[in-house]
């Protein structure tokens, strides 16, 4: 037998040392938990405070300014190890389903919905409470999350992943980016089929408790898979391997694809998520409220701007001048929810236009060729989260002469990639050059569209 390379020993060394991984783990739970509380029942800082010198601004940097954006940075670059190795939400969830009821896991859990709502409830909701700004609102949706997933726990599965399976907010958008990473737990059937042949011989398999709930045997692609490293070498067929960064979209899309995938790229990451960061700095958004403000006091409708709403509705912090009325949480929700419907019934409606230059306009084309904007996609929803790291950092006057270079850098990256891999995807459908010409020139009107988001928030609305 050939000696496995080192890719291959990484991923067997995950499997032998998973004691020293769920160490890991509960470190992580730890941290993560004193950070959400102990921040949340402090006060709030004032004018002087400064990150190195204020818990809650700290908690406030690890969270929103390095934590969250770099964990979805971490899924195109090592796909699902957040999940499996260092995510206190699922190593919460699993240990309490070890004491759980052990309920078959019903049918409305397993709706194919669910990680598509779940992001934009929570996206919309987060921007209802402030949870960029304020540590009560991090303890409320972080807090409510983890609690959630622990009750799922001790309800459904035993020592199983239900909730990040089926409910958790993210489990979605981290499917999409683990799809682009550069290798994953590959099977081979050949040996699986061998060890099989083996064990009617005597030959003892000792089974793997794989907690995401991921059918091992026809495991394909890492969207899936937590990369925890149980099952590596199991029954001698599988291997932590090397592979090339589009063959999932590309190679296996057609199968994969859904339209919950779909509405998740186009509705959710490039439509809900662009609301939640522009309006902040959205001169449109000032504009409509101010007529609307006008048109209400000038026909003597004032209770949509009366300030009285609780800090977990609508935003309510009067000793930080920081509060919501009525009309302004309404319009939130409103703009986020507009927001998302336009940019991602424009986009749909350019891939449709794409996928009809191939043939005859079928749904398993259309949301293959949608998989081709996951870099773009992902890479705008690092940008977004990654301006209240800019903020933070100018707050405390460091220099930033680089940020508009490396944005402008990595969208081109990321723009190139959706190209690339929608050039490939073309290859599956049409043999010819026209069709394939045709298509991307639809396609990449749909990059010129979400480009004109992170245009907007950088550079349009400011001038």
């Amino acid at each position: 037998m050939p000696r496995p390379g080192r890719l291959q020993q990484a991923g067997h060394w995950m499997q032998r040392h998973g004691s020293a991984i769920r160490m890991i783990q509960w470190v992580v739970v730890a941290v993560y938990a004193f950070l959400i509380v102990v921040p949340a029942v402090m006060p709030l800082p004032d004018g002087s405070a400064h990150l190195w010198s204020n818990l809650t601004l700290a908690a406030q940097f690890v969270f929103w300014g390095i934590w969250w954006p770099f964990v979805l940075l971490s899924m195109v670059m090592l796909g699902r190890v957040w999940c499996g190795v260092l995510c206190p939400e699922g190593a919460l969830s699993e240990f309490a389903s070890k004491f759980g009821r052990g309920w078959a896991i019903p049918r409305w859990m397993r709706w194919g919905g669910w990680p598509f709502v779940a992001f934009g409830l929570t996206t919309i909701y987060g921007q209802m409470v402030s949870v960029y700004q304020y540590p009560k609102a991090v303890l409320l949706v972080l807090g409510g999350s983890t609690v959630g997933a622990m009750i799922i726990g001790v309800l459904y599965g035993r020592e199983k992943r239900v909730w990040c399976k089926y409910l958790c907010p993210v489990n979605g958008v981290f499917s999409l980016l683990a799809r682009l990473a550069p290798f994953h737990f590959k099977v081979s059937e050949d040996a699986w089929r061998r060890s099989y042949k083996e064990g009617e011989h005597g030959h003892r398999v000792i089974p793997i408790n794989c907690a995401p709930l991921v059918p091992l045997r026809n495991m394909k692609g890492a969207q899936d898979c937590h990369m925890c490293g149980r099952c590596s070498g199991h029954r001698d067929a599988i291997a932590l391997t090397w592979r090339s960064p589009s063959d999932e979209v590309v190679k296996l899309g057609d199968k994969a694809a859904n339209p919950w995938d779909t509405a998740l790229i186009l509705y959710g990451l490039l439509g809900i998520a662009i609301g939640a960061f522009h309006w902040t700095v959205s001169t449109w958004f000032v504009d409509l409220k101010q007529y609307l403000a006008a048109w209400l006091i000038d026909h003597n409708i004032l209770w949509p701007l009366d300030t009285n709403a609780p800090w977990f509705l609508f935003t309510h912090y009067p000793e930080q001048n920081d509060v919501f009325s009525w009309l302004d949480g309404t319009m939130v929700i409103g703009y986020i929810v507009a927001t998302g419907l336009v940019y991602g019934t424009a986009l749909l409606a350019l891939l449709a236009a794409g996928a009809r230059m191939l043939g005859k306009l079928e749904a398993t084309r259309l949301h293959h060729l949608t998989l081709a904007l996951v870099p773009l996609a992902g890479c705008g929803v690092f940008l977004g989260l990654s301006a209240t790291t800019v903020s933070l950092l100018r707050a405390e006057h460091v220099p930033l002469w680089w940020v508009t270079d490396l944005r402008l850098g990595l969208l081109f990256i990321a723009n190139a990639w959706s190209a690339w891999l929608a050039w490939r995807v073309t290859s599956r459908y049409a043999s010819t050059l026209v069709p394939r010409v045709l298509t991307m020139v639809w396609f990449m009107a749909a990059l010129a569209v979400a480009d004109s988001a992170w245009y907007l928030m950088f550079w349009g609305f400011s001038r």
